[in-house]
């Protein structure tokens, strides 16, 4: 069972006890990311965390990194397009220990500019080694296409010429402004009581900062076309289409749909260009769900000289799924399938803890797996073609990495 509660300075926390296991995940959820950003600035989020590890008053780098490894514990931290998480695993009798360690990492790092020049080529060296990985790339780039000039289509690690123009000033000021108390989430999921909401509002319900609320608006779905030339093995193809926003009426029609079209082995778009022609090794789709909007990937990586073969393929699959719909058997398979995933992904104390942060982070609500398994079992053929036929239109947008331009894709 959950347990709500608010500090008197407005952080939320969210508890999970978890009795037949021995660990504790605690994540520190913060409500700001890329999509907060501003094109000068871009990647402060990432950066951001990078400098939480990077010293303290009291300790430095590796005394923070021997903090964590003296107990047998993991700590860690990511940034997304509308979050950024630090959290911690660790043994449930160094609960207490852990959490005092991220509230030093979260309140008094220094940020000093020794470590920030060092950490600067550290993330240049990342966005150099992401550019070596086009299978990636190219999902950036097909939300750069989607959403054009708006934040949710900035990387989310920023640019070289952004990164050289952070300073200790800078990310002090973000943090003032961005780190505000009702924009952060406590989440503690594992072997651990209730008793442990008091030591969290000792550490994080006593401060205040003024802040500004992030000016949002809500993106304009794009229908660009993305080539990018770039020495690579295969030609790496995006296809996106428009999707629902987190907590959509309609999310579940949409969950269901997709991995009927391209989420598992079995899916139809697995076993057209995998298994019946052999076009690619990995090729999928995903939906990327946003608070105001949401974004249906499709990825697959081939032989340059087959990447409109590809791109025919997807399409011809795609219409086939329109005209004919699903059956009955794809559906039973495709709900018991989310259902499984569902249930054996929540076994672990760090995927409670995320997904209880994250819920509670942009939904401020949680639903319980019961809850989610019957919006599941709702779902029927019906719904899951006009979720393909709404989805799948013929507004859509590309991106594509290959060693020679692909004119026939690019024109489409």
């Amino acid at each position: 069972m959950i347990k709500k509660y608010t500090c008197q300075n407005g952080v939320r926390v969210v508890l999970e006890k978890m009795s037949t296991v021995r660990s504790v995940a605690i994540g520190i959820w913060v409500g700001i990311g890329s999509r907060d950003e501003l094109t000068e600035n871009n990647g402060i989020s990432h950066f951001l965390e990078h400098m939480f590890f990077k010293g303290t008053t009291t300790r430095n780098a590796k005394e923070l990194a021997e903090a964590f490894d003296s107990i047998g514990g993991h700590v860690n931290a990511f940034t997304s397009k509308e979050y950024t998480c630090y959290y911690a695993k660790v043994l449930d009798n160094h609960a207490k220990f852990a959490l005092e360690t991220l509230a030093d990492m979260f309140f008094n790092s220094t940020f000093a500019e020794d470590e920030l020049n060092k950490e600067k080529n550290v993330v240049r060296e990342e966005i150099k080694m992401y550019e070596d990985t086009p299978d990636d790339i190219v999902h950036d780039l097909l939300s750069k296409a989607a959403y054009d000039t708006h934040p949710l289509g900035f990387p989310i690690l920023g640019t070289e010429q952004s990164l050289s123009t952070f300073t200790s000033d800078l990310l002090n000021a973000y943090v003032e402004d961005k780190y505000i108390p009702e924009n952060i989430v406590i989440s503690v999921a594992g072997n651990i009581d209730e008793q442990f909401i008091y030591e969290i509002e000792r550490l994080f319900g006593n401060f205040e900062r003024k802040g500004r609320p992030s000016p949002e608006t809500k993106p304009v779905f794009q229908t660009n076309r993305a080539v990018r030339q770039k020495e690579t093995e295969q030609a790496h193809l995006c296809v996106g289409f428009e999707g629902l926003p987190i907590g959509h009426p309609d999310i579940y029609k949409l969950i269901v749909m997709n991995n009927i079209f391209g989420g598992s082995m079995s899916s139809r778009l697995f076993q057209e260009v995998r298994e019946e022609k052999g076009l690619a090794y990995s090729v999928f789709s995903y939906h990327s769900s946003f608070k105001d909007s949401g974004l249906v990937t499709i990825y697959g990586g081939t032989g340059s000289n087959q990447a409109d073969e590809l791109f025919e393929t997807i399409r011809k699959t795609l219409s086939v799924l329109k005209s004919a719909g699903v059956t009955d058997k794809e559906l039973t398979n495709s709900k018991e399938q989310l259902k499984g995933n569902l249930m054996l992904g929540l076994e672990s104390t760090n995927s409670r803890m995320s997904r209880n942060g994250k819920n509670e982070l942009l939904l401020r609500k949680h639903r319980t797996l019961d809850e989610i398994i019957v919006e599941i079992d709702k779902v029927t053929v019906g719904c899951v073609n006009e979720m393909a036929e709404k989805i799948f239109s013929d507004e859509y947008t590309l991106a594509l990495i290959s060693p020679k331009k692909q004119l026939t894709l690019a024109a489409n």
